[in-house]
Parts: C-alpha cells; structure tokens; sequence
C-alpha cells in the first residue's frame, strides 16, 4: 500500500527540482489527491498512462504493476506554483476533524494542535461519504462532512 506520504515528498521535491512532469502509482487515494491539486490549480493536466508515457489508451493494455498517474506541475513566472506539501494525517496518528473544526481551520484558528490554513494554502480531506470521498476542506465545509485531515499543500 502506498502511503500518502510518498505523494506529498515526491510532489514537493518534484517542484523543488523544476521538474515538467511527475508519474506516480495508480492508487484511488494518489489520483484523488491529484485531481483536488488540479482542482485547486497547483497542477496542469493528470492523466492515466503507463511507467513509459502518459497514455489513457495504454493504461488498460497493460497490468496493475505497470499503471502510473503522470501529472504536469504548474509554474508561474518560473516558480513553482506549489512551494510546500505536508502530511497532517499520519498512519501511527490519524488526524479526523469535524465539519466545524474544518470550518475553524479554514477561517484561520488553530485546531487540535494544527496551524490554521493560509491565504493559497489547502488541507485535503477524506470523508466518509462515498460521492464526495476526496474533498479540499473548504468543499467539505460547504457540504457539511467531516473525516480525515490528509495534507496540506501551499
């Protein structure tokens, strides 16, 4: 199993390196996290593909060792869109969170010893709920769940 903390080291040192592209595992929780990353614009395109390319039509020819996400990082004026990338929710400490102390994180107050959330910052959250399972933390406070502090990026 492929733990959240391998994305989050592997995208921030990726940006670090100036990096155009990344390709990580094919898991539900990596392509999640991605696309709330893509959703917030921290990257510029998430595609299926294999360890060789970024190929949707390749990606189901080949087996589930072979199966990669490629992600295209996002630079502005030649800086790294995103400059940090932190896990909040450890496997030894699992960081859950109801609806209103992701609201107060969001607005700014410090919440079970986690630092409130800047301006252009995310905290990324998993919940329960099987439609909305990967939120960015102020979706979830928008519908009103609560669940599992993942990370955050700035």
């Amino acid at each position: 199993m492929v733990l959240p903390f391998h994305l989050c080291s592997h995208v921030q040192n990726s940006f670090r390196a100036r990096h155009k592209s990344i390709c990580v595992p094919h898991t539900t929780q990596n392509l999640a996290i991605l696309s709330v990353l893509l959703r917030t614009g921290f990257l510029q395109n998430v595609a299926r593909g294999t360890t060789a390319q970024a190929s949707p039509e390749q990606f189901h020819e080949v087996g589930d060792a072979q199966r990669r996400i490629w992600a295209d990082l996002k630079y502005r004026e030649d800086r790294p869109v995103l400059s940090s990338m932190s896990l909040i929710s450890k496997p030894s400490k699992k960081i859950y969170m109801t609806s209103k102390e992701i609201l107060r994180l969001c607005s700014g107050r410090r919440v079970q010893s986690q630092k409130p959330l800047r301006m252009g910052e995310i905290a990324v959250v998993r919940t329960d709920s099987k439609e909305h399972e990967w939120l960015e933390a102020r979706e979830a406070v928008q519908l009103g769940l609560e669940g599992e502090v993942i990370c955050r990026a700035m």
